[in-house]
């Protein structure tokens, strides 16, 4: 008899499936915890959906409401006057003061956050890694409104130096040029956001750089880069999408934040081409500080104003998922 035919017929044959687990594949979970489960989980993932579709649904209604009784351009409109007989409000100063400001704090908070992850997790020994990172964990659970007292109270004033410096060596561009009034503008606002998303950020960017495989770092080691190395070829590369997630939730608090900016902030309805100088406003800063006294037309067009944020949000949020789906292949998944 042929070696190779025996060798075939002596292979073991293929496991065929059980016939439960066949009926679990496809009928789904077949015990009670498992189908309570899935009801539950897939309940919740409809109620979110629902729950968003009402926002959605509510703030386009009443934002409908105001718009058409707009005697301005909601877009491009520098005032915001409610009151008047027909009424004349529009958004462009509160984009801008919102787009500028997180632009800012992004500016300043992501590289600073990243540089403490990878401080804390690559660099700092056990012992001091430890207390800085339960520090950082109670900075994000600090209330905004103690953010913005010590921002008025503390920051403010401490920013004339700073103030005066740019507007020294810096004037000459004009987005750095100062009047020599309150420090009460657009950087102060990106200052203090950029230290109330740093904790997000830093905690975020901390796990991630924790989750790198270690024989990446050991096979880099081997091959005898040097710590740095080891940092921009596997960490980096690793935590990049988890670094993009951190930034986007910081960017979700910039966006939002109210209080803090309402406290520091001395807005105006225009728009000023330095940084330096008092003016402009935020969409949730505008909001916060109009609602109480505003008329039901008036509560119609600060909804409206929510609107707005609420669409850039998704937009960044949209965008931010895009980025880190062309990632995939360098997952956490795939190492």
């Amino acid at each position: 008899m042929d070696i190779s035919t025996q060798t075939t017929d002596a292979s073991p044959p293929t496991p065929e499936p059980s016939v439960a687990l066949q009926k679990r594949n496809a009928r789904g979970a077949t015990r009670p915890g498992d189908r309570i489960f899935l009801g539950l989980s897939r309940g919740s993932g409809i109620l979110l959906l629902v729950i968003m579709a009402a926002i959605a649904v509510f703030l386009t209604y009443r934002a409908s409401l105001a718009i058409s009784k707009d005697h301005g351009n909601f877009l491009t409109t520098f005032e915001w006057n409610t009151n008047l007989q027909p009424p004349v409000f529009g958004i462009a100063v509160l984009a801008f003061g919102t787009v500028v400001s997180s632009i800012i704090a992004m500016a300043l908070a992501v590289p600073v956050a990243v540089a403490i992850a990878l401080f804390l997790t690559h660099y700092a020994p056990r012992k001091l890694s430890g207390p800085i990172a339960y520090v950082i964990d109670l900075l994000a659970a600090v209330p905004s409104i103690v953010y913005g007292l010590w921002g008025a109270l503390i920051l403010v004033p401490h920013m004339q130096g700073l103030y005066g410096w740019l507007n020294d060596y810096l004037g000459w561009t004009g987005i750095f040029a100062w009047d020599g009034g309150a420090p009460r503008a657009m950087l102060t606002v990106g200052i203090l956001l950029a230290i109330m998303i740093l904790p997000i950020i830093t905690n975020v960017s901390r796990e991630v750089f924790r989750q790198v495989p270690r024989m990446h770092e050991e096979a880099a080691l081997a091959l005898g880069a040097t710590r740095w190395e080891v940092v921009r070829m596997s960490v980096l590369p690793f935590g990049r999408s988890g670094v993009i997630s951190a930034s986007m939730l910081g960017l979700g608090r910039a966006l939002g934040e109210t209080m803090a900016v309402a406290t520091v902030l001395s807005p105006s309805y225009d728009i000023q081409a330095s940084l330096l100088n008092p003016g402009g406003g935020t969409f949730a800063q505008n909001i916060a500080s109009k609602f109480g006294e505003a008329t039901e037309q008036g509560r119609d067009a600060l909804i409206a104003s929510g609107l707005v944020l609420f669409v850039i949000t998704l937009l960044v949020n949209g965008a931010a998922r895009a980025i880190i789906a062309r990632r995939k292949e360098y997952s956490g998944a795939n190492a």
